[in-house]
């Protein structure tokens, strides 16, 4: 049979048809991702911040003006505080409204009406603590300029958010409509940040609670001691190191052999961090006292902080000028100067929270034991609203003390007790360092201002400087608050709050130099007033401090370079340890082994440097070493609670005297020796670092510090992250000196300054001003927060100036015969520093009409009509005509 040469065989119609349909899908596909990406663009494009002009705002009663930087850092200025707070909202509406809204929503436990059910289990644990309901009640109990600052920032917000021409592009993405900020959202803001530096669930003290049911007293003691020698308080009490438990207390040799499966985290894998310090008059090069602080933060996209420079005048006319650090959905300056004071924050890690006991009674179920008799829990139902599903109703336990949190591993049910829930521990007082001048006054201010507590350090105009513990502390009775105990015989419990004189506080330190890095900071008395809630090693604070007195008289650039620190002094001694065990005789037939031994000399830079596999090898080997050691000694808590999860931060001076002195009842069964266990941490390490890499060369510490910060939605929506995130690159760093720094996590900004001479400091911050991507301020900051560039702790030359005007209702029909004195006096002010021209017209009027220069009421007329909002029209009413005939019988018939 002969074949058509001209005739295509079937099968290969089949796959043209096959390979056309493809394609033609595919490039409908490709339209209409690209559609759909021009949309989204021109979404974007629309939502980008107004930044020159002037807009009329119908809620204000006199201008503001928003005066922005090369990167985007604005000086806004006004007539009053409230004025200031509505510009304030204004630019945080423009830059930052969607993570303002993640903040408030954060707290509130409100996070799947705006994502969807995933967000469910974080709304319920958010619900637990009812912050929406305490952020009204602190809102009514403020002070009636604290509302009018709340009410004026809100209005702000909300008139920013409007100004864009479509809503900012999350919203798009997600498919909703941003709803209006109200005042009591800034103290949920506030409630946000109690729950990143605190720790909300109380697991600590429950962790701490387990231990001492189970474990030895000794053993107890040894492993959670109140501190090591490597603390460097402020006071500079030091404790010794609990004596090891003997073998009559505790014998491993004598109890099987433990599993190590990898549940225990070392402190060394937590992500901790914040850093201030300050020098006196006496320790510096030109006789002024400075301030550094670089707070660490968990850091996404936009950044937690809003650079700002604000100025207003008080009723009694004094002018103020403060610059800094702005929280977006805070309307005042949290870290900063100004002029005559200047303050920065570590996280304190004291402790703020207790979980009580409850005493219940069988025969009376569902109450409990008070110091009054028997009281009933009380329930109460909230609703959480899921977008795309059912809402859910959660049930919520709570009593005079604290929300109900369950039972622990004995069955007794417990409540939680913590100074966010109280009202008097929630306010706006952190206003008061904006207005303090002198050191005691920032000192009186710290004390009453209701944030979660932070290390407050000070340096003021005149030289000196201050340490104190800024926010509210409650006053124990009974107890040190370290374990869950009973409060039902009232001989247990919280006593009001220390008040002013009791707050410890340090001034003027004689060496002339103060310090803080989220370790212990003081002994005695003081630590007794704190509490332990959870302190950090003490080798950071402790390098920061030697790094202080290395030199005789400081400046600026050399906080800065602290700042930067990242030598490796505390694990110098763990890679000596390492290198000492790795004998020839260890090596035999492990190449591996071979390998990490010579990393470790040959590539060990004494800094967490981003090409040292050697730093990396000898971190490994600490916290392989440290986890074979806790697994096995903590083995009963775990079996009695699968959930405990213990972070012993001060276990270090522990675990170098087993390193070292190797105390044989001490070693788990599964080793013939102290060296033998730690060569299995060195092969664990080993393992670790070669399931990432290909081999242990390869494993270096920029591998592991590869940025990773991200916008929120780049982790939902794939294949956006090239465009919304900041670029990934290694940086050097890690938690046990002063440049702390994880993939996620470091300095949330870096702020070098003394008052009176701001000019002079530096602060930089990751990521940029703008949350908007188009933005050229989304990401204009990074590169020398990266690099640890100094730039200008105030805002530079103006580049944009927007005008906030009122509305004035008659301005559209007449000009007014003369200007509102409370309306032009600012506005005057304005013009000059903004025009020399218009100063030296000024000056030669006056010279020229000394009738002029003495009629108040004539000069601001004069500004008046030199100003955008002098009206020539005089008196000419509004008339047009319509030509259209179409459009003219359209409105006729309307």
């Amino acid at each position: 049979m002969q074949t058509n040469p001209n005739q295509t065989h079937p099968s290969r119609r089949w796959a043209r048809w096959l390979f056309r349909t493809i394609a033609g899908a595919a490039g409908l596909v490709l339209v209409l991702v690209a559609a759909l990406s021009a949309w989204f663009y021109a979404r974007m494009r629309a939502s980008l911040p107004r930044l020159d002009g002037t807009i009329t705002v119908a809620t204000l009663a006199a201008p503001v003006t928003i005066a922005r930087d090369g990167l985007g850092i604005p000086t806004i200025s006004g007539r009053n505080l409230a004025e200031v707070s509505f510009g304030l909202g204004f630019a945080h509406g423009q830059d930052r409204f969607f993570q303002m809204d993640l903040l408030r929503r954060n707290s509130a436990g409100e996070l799947a009406e705006l994502i969807g059910p995933a967000l469910v289990k974080a709304d319920r644990e958010s619900r637990l603590h009812q912050f929406r309901l305490r952020a009204k009640e602190v809102t009514a109990a403020a002070t009636p300029e604290i509302r009018a600052a709340l009410e004026a920032y809100a209005k702000g917000v909300n008139e920013g958010l409007s100004s864009l021409r479509a809503k900012p592009f999350e919203y798009a993405a997600l498919r909703v409509d941003p709803s209006p900020w109200l005042p009591e959202d800034t103290f949920l803001v506030m409630y946000s940040m109690y729950s990143d530096l605190s720790n909300r669930s109380g697991s600590r003290e429950s962790n701490l609670g387990l231990m001492q049911d189970l474990l030895p007293r000794e053993l107890f003691e040894a492993i959670a001691p109140p501190g090591t020698a490597w603390d460097a308080p402020l006071d500079g009490g030091m404790f010794p190191d609990p004596p090891l438990p003997g073998p009559d207390v505790m014998d491993l040799r004598k109890a099987p052999p433990t599993k190590v499966s990898g549940w225990f985290k070392g402190a060394s894998d937590v992500a901790l961090g914040s850093n201030n310090w300050a020098v006196a008059a006496m320790a510096t090069a030109d006789g002024r006292a400075i301030l550094a602080n670089d707070p660490h933060l968990n850091i996404g996209v936009p950044n937690t902080w809003y650079r700002a420079s604000l100025r207003w005048q008080d009723p009694d006319g004094q002018a103020r000028s403060v610059t800094g650090a702005t929280l977006p959905g805070a309307p005042f300056v949290v870290i900063g100067s100004n002029g005559k004071v200047a303050w920065g924050f570590t996280n304190s890690y004291g402790d703020y929270s207790d979980i009580v006991l409850l005493e219940t009674d069988p025969a009376q179920p569902g109450t409990y034991r008070t110091p009054d008799g028997p009281r009933r829990i009380e329930t109460t139902e909230e609703r959480i609203r899921v977008k795309g599903a059912a809402d859910v109703l959660l049930k919520i336990q709570s009593t005079i003390w604290g929300p109900v949190m369950g039972t622990d591993h004995k069955g007794r049910l417990r409540a939680f007790s913590w100074t966010a829930h109280r009202p008097k521990a929630t306010n706006m007082n952190l206003l008061g360092m904006s207005r303090a001048e002198t050191l005691e006054a920032a000192i009186e201010a710290a004390h009453a201002s209701g944030i979660p507590p932070q290390n407050c350090v000070i340096a003021d105009a005149a030289g000196r400087i201050g340490w104190t513990i800024m926010g509210r502390i409650p006053r124990r009775k009974g107890f040190d608050g370290r374990v869950p105990v009973s409060w039902a015989d009232g001989s247990r419990g919280w006593d009001g709050w220390l008040s002013s004189p009791e707050i410890p506080t340090l001034l003027d330190p004689p060496a002339g130099r103060l310090w803080t890095a989220n370790a212990r900071p003081a002994s005695g008395e003081m630590l007794r007033k704190l509490g332990d809630g959870g302190y950090v090693l003490g080798a950071r604070a402790r390098q920061i401090r030697d790094d202080l007195f290395q030199k005789a008289r400081l400046d600026e650039r050399d906080l800065l370079a602290i700042q930067l620190d990242d030598r490796s002094l505390f694990l110098q001694r763990w890679r000596d340890l390492a290198l000492k065990i790795l004998t020839a005789e260890s090596l035999k037939g492990k190449p591996q082994r071979a390998e990490f031994r010579k990393l470790l000399e040959t590539n060990w830079t004494g800094h967490a440097s981003i090409d040292s596999a050697g730093y990396r090898m000898a971190r490994g080997f600490h916290v392989f070493f440290e986890e074979l050691v806790i697994e096995s000694l903590l083995a009963p808590c775990k079996q009695a609670d699968p959930t405990f999860d213990p972070i012993l931060p001060q276990d270090e001076g522990f675990l170098w005297r087993l390193a070292t002195e190797q105390p044989a009842h001490l070693l788990d069964a599964n080793y013939a020796s102290w060296n033998e266990a730690m060569l299995a941490a060195v092969d664990r390490a080993i393992d670790y670092f070669l399931k990432d890499s290909r081999s242990l060369a390869q494993a270096t510490l920029g591998s592991r510090n590869l940025t990773q910060i991200r916008h929120p939605l780049s982790r939902a929506i794939p294949m956006v992250g090239w465009f919304l995130d900041m670029d990934h690159h290694p940086l050097p760093g890690d938690n046990d000196m002063p440049r702390v720094q994880w993939p996620a996590m470091g300095a949330s900004l870096r702020m070098v300054v003394s008052p009176g001479h701001e000019a002079d400091g530096t602060l930089h911050m990751p990521c940029g001003q703008c949350g908007n991507p188009l933005s050229p301020h989304y990401r204009d900051g990074h590169e020398a927060w990266e690099q640890g560039k100094p730039t200008t702790f105030l805002p530079g030359p103006t580049q944009h100036t927007l005008v906030l005007t009122p509305r004035q209702l008659n301005s559209a029909l007449k000009q007014q015969e003369y200007a509102e004195s409370y309306v032009m006096e600012g506005m005057a002010r304005e013009l000059l520093k903004q025009s020399p021209a218009l100063k030296a017209e000024f000056e030669q009027r006056k010279s020229e009409d000394k009738a002029f220069a003495a009629n108040p009421e004539a000069i601001l007329n004069w500004f008046y009509a030199k100003s955008p909002y002098w009206d020539q029209r005089v008196k000419v009413y509004p008339v047009g005509r319509i030509t259209d005939e179409t459009l003219l019988k359209d409105l006729m018939t309307k």
